[in-house]
Order: structure tokens, then sequence, then C-alpha cells
């Protein structure tokens, strides 16, 4: 699966799974857009790729405020023209039961799991709508397809980048614009590190294969959603879980 000459912007891409899929997306030939809020690990991500002799750039991005995401745009399509694939991967969260959450940890999660990716699309939809083949990949989560114990907020945003992704691609197919989601389940990124120990070996269990998922696995989906191998594919949620969620 070639993106040779594509243009790709991932959100929230200087670690974890973000890393991971600009890491594939450039080694399939794309000239990778960088955007994270951690400005040094990603200037270091954006070198790194680039040490691999890959086309990669770092740009600072906040997906919760409506003047960053417009500027960050404005930026990427000044310096490009055009962006051919969009990966909304920004997300954040904690383990904690809901009665426990303050309002504005409800107000954070929001913002950056779900509003960051309705402003990122938002910004750039109208510019994609003249490039033939272009692709959005959503990355949302299995949390929203089946919720989580302990991510009741995170579970509705997450439900809802499901839910946009479906009516999005509603809208994008008249301009020959892909919209779909990839949903992983527990994965092996420094965020799942911060969850307690009893938390992740109950995820352990409880996952067919018996093991995390590695962001390599997640970036291989996203790479099919990204590439021409998806080009009659809309509106469509892959799961990337080892099983833990079999929903139809």
């Amino acid at each position: 699966m070639r993106l040779d000459n594509k243009i790709a912007v991932v959100t929230g891409a200087a670690s974890g799974i973000g890393l991971a899929i600009a890491g594939t997306l450039a080694r399939a030939g794309a000239h990778v857009v960088i955007g994270d809020l951690a400005k040094d690990k990603g200037e270091e991500a954006a070198k790194g790729l680039r040490d691999q002799k890959l086309s990669a750039e770092y740009a600072y991005l906040d997906v919760t405020s409506d003047d960053a995401v417009k500027s960050f745009a404005a930026d990427v399509l000044k310096k490009h023209g055009r962006v051919d694939i969009l990966v909304n991967n920004a997300g954040w969260g904690r383990i904690e039961f809901f009665t426990q959450n303050p309002p504005d940890f409800w107000d954070k999660v929001v913002a950056i799991n779900f509003m960051g990716t309705v402003r990122m699309c938002h910004a750039f939809l109208p510019s994609m709508n003249g490039t033939k083949g272009a692709h959005i990949v959503n990355v949302a989560s299995d949390a929203g397809r089946v919720g989580s114990m302990g991510e009741a907020v995170y579970s509705g945003a997450k439900g809802g980048v499901i839910a946009f992704s479906k009516a999005l691609a509603r809208e994008g197919a008249r301009s020959m614009i892909s919209v779909n989601c990839v949903c992983p389940g527990p994965t092996d990124t420094p965020l799942l590190a911060a969850v307690p120990e009893k938390h992740r070996e109950a995820f352990a269990r409880a996952t067919p294969f018996r093991r995390f998922a590695k962001p390599e696995e997640i970036a291989d989906a996203v790479l099919f959603f990204a590439s021409d191998r998806a080009s009659f594919v809309t509106g469509q949620v892959l799961s990337v879980s080892g099983g833990l969620t079999m929903a139809g």
C-alpha cells in the first residue's frame, strides 16, 4: 500500500499510537505533518523520521482551541496546497468512576476526544473537496462501541466520534472523500502505562489474544483506510482489539 506524493496530517503524533501512524504513513511514501501540543516531543518525533530518510515535519497543534486549529490548517495548506489524508488521533483520558469525575474533567475529555476531531474535520474538509480520493481516518476506541467501566465520559466521546464519522461519510461521499474509524482496544502506549496495574491485568485477561495491541498494529489499520486499497470503503468502523470487543 503506497502513499507516494500524498500529504498526510496526523494529530497527537508525538508519541504512542500517533507516532506509529506517522511512521507507517511516512514509510508508505507520504509526507507527514505531525500535529501535537508537545513541541519538544513533536520536533523529536519528526527528526526521528527524517533520520530514517522519511519525509516529516512538526507543527504545533492544540485540538481544543478553535484558533489554534484554524492557524494550523492555514499554515499546512499554505505550505503544501492540499491535504490528502487526515488522521484524527489525538486523545486523552484516565480510569475513574463517573461519580468521581469533576465537571472540568468531562469538559477536557470531550474537548480533546470529540470536539478535537470535529474541529479538525471542519478546518480541512473544504480544502479536501478538490482532492480526488481524499481520506479521513478518525481514531476512536472500542470503548465507544461497547462502553468501558471507569471511562464513561470517554466512552461517550468516542461513541460520538463513531457516529460523527458515519454522518460525515455520507456528506463527504459527494466529493469522493472517505471517512472511516479505527477503534483500538488496550494498546501498549505511555497512556496505558499510566493505568493502574490491576486494570491493565484485567484488560489483558479479557482479551482473547491475551496481550495488548502494539501501536504499529493500529497504524496498519489506519494505513489501509488511508490508501487506495480502501477506495470504495467509507463510513466503516474497524476494531483492532485482539477480539476484546466483538461488536456487530
